[in-house]
């Protein structure tokens, strides 16, 4: 059985992710023994992608954002790394908040975007499924909002959280693979390089950023459950405020 200090050599040298020891220590007290070396570095790194990295990861200057990320007053500064963060909030504003909420509407439906079709989800059987296709003039073309609700066509607002709590404002200045509404889970771990920080927001691109996955299930299915509500808010406030 592999000890800790060989799982967080590991962790470190493949993902760059310090993992705390004390975190590290109680994952291996409650492993079962016997256990591959190998497959328990692949347990305690999905652990670790699943965690909260407040907890599960250790801290040093060069692996967290500059205390103060988040003053407009610096008009550029570069964070080298890399830095671990993970994802608390993820936006795509370059659709319309109408846009979005007719987009979950439709799935809340069974609906589904394809081109410009609707594709509707009908159960045939108790263990087969079809679809129903209905021509629309109205959908748009391809790139349509899909079965999630989102384009996915951004570009995308992300909020980071380094492990030390601290939290800033990311843009995607360049498409991502990766950055999208279905395909970013909420507590996501990615890795920061070389990052461009412009009055208080991080820049992302595809060179400064790499996704390691994982997601923080506590954080994320509420989230989802809870998007509409929220888009809905934001269009009933702007509605308030243009009055």
């Amino acid at each position: 059985m592999a000890n800790a200090e060989q799982i967080a050599a590991q962790i470190l040298s493949t993902k760059s992710l310090c993992v705390s020891s004390s975190w590290l220590n109680t994952f291996l007290a409650s492993s079962q023994r016997n256990v591959p070396a190998s497959a328990l570095t692949k347990t305690a790194l999905f652990r670790v992608l699943a965690s909260d990295i407040r907890q599960s990861l250790a801290t040093n200057p060069t692996s967290l954002f500059p205390i103060d990320i988040s003053d407009p007053a610096v008009q550029e500064r570069r964070i080298p790394g890399p830095i671990p963060v993970q994802v608390l909030d993820i936006e795509d504003i370059g659709t319309s908040l109408w846009s979005q909420v007719e987009a979950i509407e439709r799935v809340e439906r069974g609906e589904a975007i394809r081109g410009r079709e609707i594709v509707r989800t009908v159960n045939v059987g108790d263990d087969n499924e079809g679809t129903e296709n209905e021509s629309s003039n109205n959908t748009g073309a391809a790139g349509a909002p899909s079965a999630s609700g989102s384009s996915g066509s951004g570009p995308h607002r992300l909020i980071l959280q380094d492990a030390n709590g601290t939290k800033a404002v990311a843009i995607e200045m360049q498409c991502i693979e990766g950055i999208s509404l279905e395909k970013l889970p909420i507590g996501a771990k990615i890795l920061l390089r070389n990052a461009t920080v412009a009055r208080g927001m991080v820049l992302l691109n595809p060179n400064c950023y790499t996704l390691l996955g994982g997601k923080i299930e506590a954080l994320d299915k509420p989230w989802k459950e809870g998007r509409k509500a929220r888009l809905l808010q934001r269009i009933d406030s702007m509605g308030s405020e243009a009055n």
